[in-house]
């Protein structure tokens, strides 16, 4: 009995080993918006216009398996194996699609200004920390009125590794001289979740697009639909109040 006691305590109370807290880190796509539809779209269109998989469109499973939370290196080459020069071109029209698309259509995940709120009142530093290109990163952030929030803004593509390596998540702690004790990350793909993970931090994934069964492989500390989830508002109470023993 006592420890199934124990893991409800553990999953409520996930976060209280980090008080007291200091600094927070989050991905951009699919964390702070559902991004993904949008790169979805660009990406079906395009490879359907040079006719990749004999012209038929990419299907959603395609698209999370090979694209979604992954580097645009690996991306390249899994779309067009030994032509990486191609596929990094291939990638950059698709970015600036996926750009114009995001200056229209871009909205915050539910409860994101509820969660900016608290970390603010609470002085807490934030940095966010994407495998996306920096283009895009500043138009999101801009797009959902975060761009002086970020006191970082850290891409993977600047780093020697992006994620899933921890070097990214290292660097976000770097910039905000934060300690990888008193923080803790919200990731949406398994790349990103692995990368918080291996770089020590307590990692709340969100199920934006992305399978449960998947993220949970990746071992965050729980998951949450987005930023409304009672889940998330009962750890950080409980982080609250460890905090002000």
């Amino acid at each position: 009995m006592a420890s199934s006691e124990n893991s409800i305590q553990d999953s409520k109370g996930s976060l209280t080993g980090l008080a007291p807290l200091e600094a927070v880190l989050f991905d951009i796509d699919g964390t702070l918006c559902d991004s993904d539809p949008l790169h979805y779209l660009a990406f079906r269109e395009m490879l359907q216009q040079i006719g990749f998989n004999g012209g038929n469109p990419i299907t959603e499973e395609f698209f999370i398996d090979t694209v979604a939370g992954k580097h645009n290196n690996d991306i390249a080459l899994a779309l067009f194996p030994g032509e990486l020069e191609r596929g990094l071109k291939f990638l950059d029209d698709k970015e600036a699609m996926f750009r114009r698309l995001a200056a229209e259509q871009l909205k915050a995940l539910n409860g994101l200004d509820k969660v900016r709120k608290w970390i603010q009142d609470r002085g807490l530093k934030r940095a966010a920390v994407t495998n996306a290109p920096r283009p895009n990163a500043e138009l999101t952030l801009s797009k959902l009125g975060l761009s002086d929030f970020f006191q970082a803004v850290i891409i993977g593509d600047e780093c020697e590794h992006p994620k899933p390596h921890p070097e990214p998540y290292l660097k976000g702690l770097e910039a905000l001289k934060a300690s990888k004790d008193h923080t803790f990350v919200f990731e949406d793909s398994v790349s990103g979740i692995k990368a918080g993970v291996a770089a020590g931090m307590p990692v709340i994934g969100l199920s934006t697009r992305n399978p449960e069964h998947l993220l949970m492989g990746a071992k965050p500390t729980f998951l949450i639909k987005d930023y409304d989830d009672p889940k998330l508002w009962a750890a950080l109470e409980e982080l609250d109040k460890c905090g002000s023993h």
